[in-house]
């Protein structure tokens, strides 16, 4: 396939304004909300103008213990072939614990969490993506993910569990340059040393997003307009390589398509600085981030190193990279197509002994626990990130209960966040977000009156069960 362009991920919220935006080269949709037998019309419309329309999955968790499940791998290779899509995307990264390997109970993470570099977990995850890789029928993308804190036995850097990663399988790469700014401000990871390191030869396209910090954590939200740090990660990118897309991502506080037209005309202009100062001979990487910041002088390789301070929405300040500090040595431009000069897997692929699983299952599983059933925090992670992570992954559980269920907030008032995020520390999911919300309910109508609900609220609960199942 030839070169995407600049996309926008595709949500309902979004989906009549997406239809006039002009122009638009692709779109990535989450491929756990595609009906295969009957995608949304406006999907099917943007089909019909010629639009590429991109699968990107959340749920298959390849970076977790398990083989990936065979009955979400034929549902994927469904909604490729169901949208004509060249390639599908996933991430590295886990989403559940617990089941066979530990026999302990399933619990699921709704959230994408990191999995730990060490040897053990390479193995797993290259054997989990050969498997997909033969389910699908079309090219695979793995996206790095932003994460809030780190592992203690971490072995190896992300660039080089990355680089071991596609040498191992062939698969592909799905650059986000707002998880590199993320994991620089929350985890000390340096993006153009990252991106200095990547192979990025097999690039398929990168993710733009925006994101907010809280008391010196970087949030990666995509609720927030894309800061100028994040911009100067895809200006280092675009210095060492053509991007074969850029995808930029949305997925609340939803402005007017005006505002996402902006964004996606500035991300466009980012990614032409980078091709002209890359076609100036000796521009080297820094000269495609001067170039986004206007800057021209002769004196700006002797500014002193070290990060700037950009302002943003949500108050604070971003950590803004500035890529033209870091004294890396020029990459040659990678080939701009997601299906070029892949490199071909290296050497024979080894099966991975079952004890190897188990104890990841293990450590993950003990990770998991901690993060929604207020288990002890396992030894060696960092406990106040640890507290973090929990927060947002309860937060995260009650905003998509109250989108599922919305009944609950408009029983429950200005007390249902406070309730559902409480409830949902130590209250593990096990199944769909609709279960979910039921089991919220069932908690809170059979605590009585000690759930402090007036005897009204606990009826019109009792009812909306009734009526829900």
């Amino acid at each position: 396939m030839g070169s995407l362009g600049t996309g926008i991920g595709w949500r309902p919220e979004l989906a009549s304004g997406i239809a006039d935006l002009e122009p638009l080269d692709w779109v990535e949709v989450v491929a756990e909300n595609v009906c295969v037998d009957h995608p949304a019309e406006e999907l099917r419309q943007l089909r019909q103008r010629g639009v590429t329309v991109v699968p990107h999955g959340v749920g298959l968790g390849l970076g977790g213990a398990e083989r990936p499940s065979p009955a979400r791998l034929v549902r994927l290779a469904h909604v490729a072939e169901a949208l004509d899509a060249p390639l599908v995307t996933e991430h590295i990264a886990f989403v559940r614990g617990g089941g066979g390997l530990t026999r302990t109970p399933r619990m699921e993470a709704g959230h994408l969490l990191p999995v730990p570099r060490t040897r053990d977990a390479l193995d797993v995850l290259c054997e989990n993506v050969r498997i997909a890789q033969d389910a699908l029928p079309v090219p695979l993308a793995l996206e790095n993910i932003a994460a809030l804190f780190s592992w203690p036995d971490d072995e190896m850097s992300e660039a080089r569990f990355l680089g071991e990663l596609v040498e191992r399988t062939g698969v592909r790469l799905l650059i986000d340059v707002a998880n590199l700014h993320t994991n620089h401000v929350n985890r000390g990871e340096d993006p153009a040393a990252t991106l200095a390191a990547l192979p990025l030869e097999a690039l398929a396209y990168v993710h733009v997003a925006g994101g907010v910090e809280r008391d010196g954590v970087w949030h990666d939200t995509h609720a927030h307009p894309v800061p100028p740090a994040v911009l100067e990660v895809l200006a280092e990118l675009c210095s060492r390589a053509e991007p074969p897309g850029v995808l930029l991502e949305r997925d609340d506080a939803f402005p007017d398509i005006a505002e996402l037209a902006s964004e996606l005309a500035t991300v466009r202009s980012v990614v032409t600085a980078a091709r002209r100062t890359r076609e100036t001979a000796g521009a080297g990487p820094a000269g495609a981030a001067r170039a986004v910041r206007g800057e021209t002088d002769a004196g700006e390789e002797d500014r002193p190193a070290g990060p700037a301070s950009a302002p943003h929405e949500g108050g604070g300040t971003a950590t803004a990279v500035r890529p033209a500090a870091v004294r890396t040595t020029p990459r040659a431009a990678a080939p701009a197509s997601p299906a070029a000069a892949v490199p071909a897997p290296g050497g024979p692929a080894r099966a991975v002994p079952d004890g190897t699983r188990v104890r990841l299952a293990l450590a993950q599983t003990a990770l998991l626990s901690c993060l929604v059933a207020a288990t002890p925090a396992p030894e060696g992670f960092d406990r106040r990130r640890l507290r973090t992570q929990r927060a947002a992954l309860a937060a995260k559980r009650a905003s998509v209960m109250a989108r599922v269920a919305p009944e609950l907030p408009l029983v429950l008032g200005d007390r249902y966040r406070r309730a559902a995020s409480s409830w949902a520390r130590t209250h593990p999911l096990t199944g769909g977000y609709r279960a979910d919300a039921h089991g919220f309910a069932r908690h809170l109508t059979a605590r009585g009156s000690g759930s402090g609900l007036t005897g009204a609220q606990r009826r019109r609960l009792r009812r909306w069960l009734r009526s829900s199942r």
